[in-house]
């Protein structure tokens, strides 16, 4: 390991939807953790390493920070700020605009008690039009925190993502190798496997239905004497109209989840993948401490 290295763990904070996933996914150069254009679509912390020359970075994608209308959307909320506990440095990220609303007002209260540094991510500047629509959001932002730097990105673009890491180096401590240099990601493949499905079904799904379903893996194994990974998955919801709209006409819409997971699944395995999926009714499972830690909303993994 060379003199200088530099390590620590990074916490991405910020609203719902505001790009955090991306970001992240962007910055380490694969697809870890889900994404998807509805709000609060990272429900538990996501952890992802970055090893290069220069050091290693341990990303910690969290929750989208919200109002909490039942207790998953609690559990979400003390996931991030647990997170907030954990890190070396704070990324939070934010939209250009030049209206600070209460749900960022409230992250920068949060912000404002921790004793980290702070770095403002504007992201999504492909979205403007002028330079000078930049310059009014770092005005209306440098007022709300003392931040120790200010860098605009693009993630879904790549644009200015190298220099946010050189930022972050240059603010992050000397310190060891925490995970192997091949390391991406210690997410159990259970896990990212869960997520896939929920991204697909998020990306599938009406409306009314992707905050009340949950994903459980019952079986993931290789076979010993063919290159097949054998899944077993339950798809959660609340409601008997809902397994409806999952199953769809004739099956159609479980087929098409089952689809598109299937093929990123052979992706990532580089195997093919023998995907079996059920969905099952759990009346308002999010308000059940129970059925939330069974369904792998558990606080304990972070303590």
């Amino acid at each position: 390991m060379q003199e200088n290295f530099k390590s620590g763990y990074v916490a991405l904070v910020g609203r719902p939807n505001v790009g955090k996933s991306t970001l992240m996914n962007c910055l380490i150069g694969q697809k870890i953790a889900i994404t998807s254009k509805r709000p609060q679509t990272t429900r538990n912390r996501i952890q992802t390493v970055y090893t290069d020359e220069r050091g290693q970075i341990i990303f910690l994608d969290t929750p989208g920070i919200h109002k909490a209308e039942n207790k998953l959307g609690d559990y979400m909320v003390r996931v991030a700020k647990k997170t907030l506990e954990d890190a070396d440095l704070i990324l939070w990220l934010v939209e250009p605009t030049t209206f600070i609303g209460k749900g960022e007002q409230e992250i920068a209260r949060i912000l404002s008690e921790s004793k980290k540094e702070i770095i403002l991510v504007i992201n999504k500047i492909d979205s403007l039009k002028e330079e000078k629509d930049l310059v009014e959001t770092i005005h209306t932002y440098q007022v709300v925190c003392d931040f120790a730097e200010i860098v605009p990105v693009s993630a879904l673009r790549k644009k200015n993502t190298q220099e946010l890491l050189k930022t972050l180096y240059a603010h992050l401590p000397e310190g060891p190798m925490y995970f192997d240099e091949d390391t991406v990601t210690d997410e159990p493949m259970r896990d990212i496997a869960a997520e896939v499905i929920r991204e697909k079904a998020l990306h599938a799904l009406k409306d009314e239905v992707p905050h009340g379903i949950a994903v459980t893996i019952e079986k993931m194994h290789d076979r010993e004497d063919k290159p097949i990974c054998d899944v077993e998955a339950t798809i959660i919801c609340e409601r008997d109209s809902h397994k409806g709209i999952i199953i769809g006409k004739k099956g159609t819409m479980l087929k098409k989840i089952g689809s598109n997971t299937r093929y990123e699944l052979e992706q990532m395995l580089e195997c093919q993948v023998n995907l079996k999926i059920w969905v099952k009714v759990r009346p308002k499972w999010r308000d059940d401490k129970n059925l939330m830690k069974s369904f792998g909303y558990d606080e304990k993994k972070y303590r």
